[in-house]
């Protein structure tokens, strides 16, 4: 919906786009109308996501540092491949960000560091094991999360009705 509205956007700012005054009135409307349904979210919504990473963060930090720094790899980062991990990431972060994508911030840098280790001695240098639990878990991700926001939905509208 995101990308239908901003492309309705560009098209209805565009010199070559032949509409009359009317359709564009309308056309204008329903963008914004639109835009109100899929842009807001209520505050106490941003504000529990955000405690809830935080505390999430804080209790798993060392796990994730762990698995991430040292067991992606069979060797340690070097300097350079950390840097070239974390530049890759923000790219790609930034680029997803500003074509409207949702993209997850710690795929795109277990995928950089990956690759810095496969850049530095090949498909050998990766702990498949741990690779294979990072795919399988980003794989899981999407169904898990549905399912729970989903149960979570009509648990509590049956427990607000």
């Amino acid at each position: 919906m995101v990308k239908i509205t901003k492309g309705a956007d560009k098209l209805l700012k565009s010199p070559n786009f032949a509409i009359s005054p009317k359709d564009k009135k309308i056309l204008t409307q329903q963008i914004k109308e639109s835009k109100k349904l899929i842009e807001y979210a209520p505050s106490w919504v941003v504000i529990l996501i955000s405690v809830c990473l935080g505390l999430g963060t804080m209790v798993g930090w060392k796990r994730i540092v762990k698995t991430v720094g040292e067991k992606i790899g069979k060797q340690h980062m070097s300097y350079a491949q950390g840097a070239s991990a974390e530049l890759v990431a923000s790219m790609g972060i930034g680029l997803a960000s500003w074509q409207g994508l949702p993209v997850s911030t710690t795929h795109m840098l277990s995928s950089g560091i990956a690759g810095s280790m496969v850049a530095k001695k090949g498909l050998k240098n990766l702990q498949k094991g741990t690779i294979k639990t990072i795919a399988l878990t980003w794989i899981l991700t999407l169904p898990a999360t549905i399912i729970l926001s989903g149960s979570l939905f009509l648990f509590f509208r049956w427990l607000l009705a």
